[in-house]
């Protein structure tokens, strides 16, 4: 078998979405800022609080909205067992930081690991593997046709100007009522559910890139009433805005 694991750390720019595949099982963790990934017509936010375990040979669709840092660890496929899923995002731990920390000294794809480093990849291993056992639930779901996609990017381009349904319905084609049916056909819930999901998930992407308040993201997103915004932030994230951005420290 070849070098089981190595670790890196790369800095990116933003960029529109690309695809995104290895011949290794992939740890994905955003240090700063967040990126997107969407898979099997689903998408998530990865900020610092989570990371993304994908399998190896699986092509996922990457998106990065704002400068972003990343400490990624492959693993050979002879190594560990296969992630549970082709991509499953997870809620990290004080641990899995810190081992994702303790490998990030052995860079070298090709260079022979001693006792300790492996020891330190295989508990890394362990430890996401068990968190992948509860993946988190902040996901969006994207849609199969591309009038529901379009409707979706619509509606995330407008979140913060009060976007009308009727509008969004009329830009792609479709009566108001034949829209949100295939709402509920292909993403499970209403315009509505639709948009005040985007807008907590914009939300986390702000906490993670910018130094900006609360209050100026709630804004930023749409919301005229913070109590409002962390109302919706808590249901879906089970934290508020605050508590959430505070478990952001590397």
């Amino acid at each position: 078998m070849n070098n089981p694991a190595y670790s890196f750390v790369r800095e990116f720019e933003p960029s529109p979405s690309q695809r995104f595949c290895v011949d290794r099982h992939y740890l994905l963790y955003a240090v700063r800022g967040a990126m997107r990934l969407e898979y099997s017509e689903t998408s998530w936010t990865l900020p610092p609080a989570r990371a993304a375990l994908i399998r190896a040979g699986e092509p996922i669709e990457v998106t990065i909205p704002q400068p972003l840092t990343t400490a990624s660890v492959l693993f050979h496929v002879g190594f560990v067992d296969p992630p549970p899923s082709a991509l499953t995002v997870i809620d990290m731990t004080p641990l899995a930081r810190a081992l994702v920390v303790e490998c990030s000294q052995w860079v070298d794809e090709q260079a022979s690991l001693d006792d300790y480093a492996t020891a330190m990849f295989r508990a890394l291993a362990e430890a996401a593997w068990a968190l992948a056992e509860h993946p988190s639930r902040t996901h969006m779901p994207t849609g199969r046709s591309a009038e529901v996609r379009r409707a979706l990017a619509i509606t995330a381009d407008a979140m913060a100007d009060q976007p009308r349904f009727d509008a969004v319905a009329a830009d792609v084609g479709l009566a108001s009522r034949s829209l949100a049916r295939r709402f509920e056909q292909e993403l499970g819930m209403t315009w509505r559910g639709a948009l005040r999901r985007l807008r907590v998930l914009r939300a986390i992407e702000l906490l993670a890139g910018t130094e900006a308040t609360v209050t100026q993201i709630a804004m930023d997103v749409g919301y005229t009433s913070l109590s409002a915004f962390e109302s919706a932030f808590r249901d879906l994230v089970g934290k508020t805005p605050s508590e959430y951005r505070s478990g952001f420290e590397p």
